[in-house]
């Protein structure tokens, strides 16, 4: 089927892989054993390597307010909980842009040109996703009891490698 020689046997044997200098992807699920603060994943920064995860599984067991988990050259994966009532706190990221998915909860989306004028307003759920443009004003309230969890794609990155912000109030005092 193909003509290069050995990747027939990748079809043949998918995990078994011939990696070349010191590559060294990561791939976490139920059944591995790297326990740490977000269950059964090890709460660290893996980027700039190969790395696979069950992104609902560790957005809903992070409970940080917000936790680097990759950091690249061109973008970031966070982790974030958002306690009931509170929010994530109007902001605005001159040139990076956002997506932000609801893996629980539920929350008012605010979006605006300008921080004293935030005329999108938007409920969002479970499963829904939120795009958020580069120089855009914008705030997320949770408008539930129980924590809102969400992962962020920052492009390119917003935060520094390996952030861990255990509160908002730590994250706020660190910007």
């Amino acid at each position: 089927m193909y003509s290069i020689t050995g990747y027939q046997h990748q079809w043949q044997y998918p995990m078994q892989c011939y990696w070349c200098n010191n590559w060294n992807p990561h791939y976490f699920n139920w059944n591995n054993r790297n326990y740490g603060s977000l269950g059964n994943i090890t709460s660290q920064d893996y980027g700039t390597r190969p790395f696979v995860v069950n992104i609902d599984q560790a957005t809903k067991q992070n409970n940080n307010y917000r936790t680097a988990i990759w950091t690249g050259k061109y973008f970031q994966v966070t982790l974030m909980s958002i306690n009931g009532g509170e929010d994530i706190g109007l902001e605005v990221h001159p040139t990076t842009d956002q997506f932000i998915r609801i893996e629980e909860g539920q929350g008012l989306v605010q979006m605006g040109d300008r921080r004293e004028n935030l005329d999108f307003q938007v409920m969002a759920y479970e499963d829904y996703a939120i795009m958020i443009p580069a120089g855009k004003w914008h705030n997320i309230i949770n408008t539930g009891s129980c924590p809102l969890k969400v992962y962020v794609i920052y492009a390119p990155p917003e935060h520094p490698f390996g952030t861990v912000h255990e509160t908002k109030t730590v994250a706020h005092g660190t910007m």
